[in-house]
């Protein structure tokens, strides 16, 4: 690379890692102002008050990437068209997409940094993340579900009329086992709960009938501690599942939610869409950013960040509007979710970049 490729690039970076290394401790004062009370209330350890923010900062920091992006472009793109260093450029002889080549490489760069940030780093900040807040901040004392049914294999099915997500407990708890369609087995327990140091599921008033041509077999016992083909993930539907899952994880999780015809199979597809969408996010907002602020303007670096935080936030809304939409209406699925505001302001990129070079 040239040395103007080296000039640009590095502010491209270091402007955007300053952005977050400024913003991330403004998010965890405001968000330790909001939850300390609930902290102390709920006697709340320091080491796990140390992890819940380690891994604020990888999910903080990848909610905020685009508008974090996005701003810091316009701030150092706005100070080289102050400076009339953009217009010096341009009288060199540089056009005006060759002056776009070290922005496309810092997209790349960014990128490849969100990718695998999104599909590894941020699901295990995630899962603390969500952990932590279930078991400290959340306002109710019991956060259950009722009438759970999940197929989990081809044959087999199962029901609890209630789950405990604290205790991981769940009531009047059934397995079916079907043979085509006759049910050849069925269990039956008081209550189901998953033990975390045996990896096993407790059962009470446990009962087992295996239903035969002639005559029955009945299995009962007071207590059982066994395993099933079912993971603690088929008893607990929360919001956040998918977000807990990496690359590989989240695939495998789709697919059997999709065997089990899931009625939140979207919630995940989303989850899954976005990821790989943010990819492209970083590329239409540095297009976006850079028409916006390369030239100088009246109101100087004001307007252009004005603008910037308009455009930001815009897209932000556009996203969520659409995401809701797939979750809630069968017209629209998660896959057009999350391509139109991508199309949208890409073809709004396309026309700043026109009208910029004309």
């Amino acid at each position: 690379m040239k040395i103007l490729d080296w000039y640009i690039l590095k502010r491209y970076l270091l402007t955007f890692f300053m952005m977050i290394v400024l913003f991330i401790p403004i998010g965890i004062i405001v968000d330790l102002s909001e939850k300390v009370d609930k902290m102390i209330q709920k006697k709340a350890p320091m080491n796990e008050i140390l992890l819940y923010y380690v891994s604020f900062i990888g999910y903080f920091a990848n909610i905020l990437f685009p508008i974090l992006l996005f701003l810091s472009i316009i701030w150092f793109t706005s100070k080289l068209a102050n400076n009339t260093e953009i217009i010096a450029i341009q009288s060199s002889g540089v056009s005006y997409m060759r002056f776009l080549r070290p922005y496309i490489i810092g997209a790349t760069i960014i990128s490849i940094i969100v990718f695998f940030m999104g599909m590894f780093i941020v699901p295990a900040a995630s899962t603390v993340y969500n952990d932590f807040w279930n078991k400290y901040i959340r306002s109710s004392k019991v956060e259950s579900v009722s009438d759970l049914y999940n197929q989990f294999t081809d044959n087999d099915y199962l029901y609890v009329s209630s789950f405990n997500y604290e205790d991981k407990r769940g009531y009047n708890f059934s397995v079916e086992h079907f043979d085509g369609i006759r049910m050849t087995e069925k269990i039956n327990a008081e209550t189901i709960q998953w033990i975390d140091s045996t990896q096993t599921y407790r059962l009470t008033n446990y009962s087992k009938r295996k239903i035969g041509a002639a005559d029955d077999i009945i299995e009962r016992k007071e207590q059982l501690d066994t395993i099933f083909k079912f993971k603690i993930d088929d008893l607990m539907p929360m919001e956040y599942t998918a977000e807990n899952k990496n690359l590989f994880e989240l695939d495998k999780f789709i697919e059997r939610e999709r065997m089990k015809g899931s009625p939140n199979l979207n919630m995940y597809l989303l989850v899954k869409y976005r990821r790989w969408g943010a990819i492209s996010t970083a590329f239409i907002l540095t297009l976006i950013g850079v028409a916006v602020s390369s030239v100088k303007k009246r109101g100087g670096m004001g307007i252009n960040l004005m603008v910037g935080v308009v455009v930001g936030f815009t897209f932000v809304f556009f996203d969520r509007v659409f995401g809701t939409l797939a979750q809630t209406s069968g017209g629209l699925s998660p896959l057009m979710a999350v391509l139109i505001p991508n199309l949208i302001f890409l073809t709004l990129a396309i026309l700043l970049l026109r009208k910029v070079r004309s």
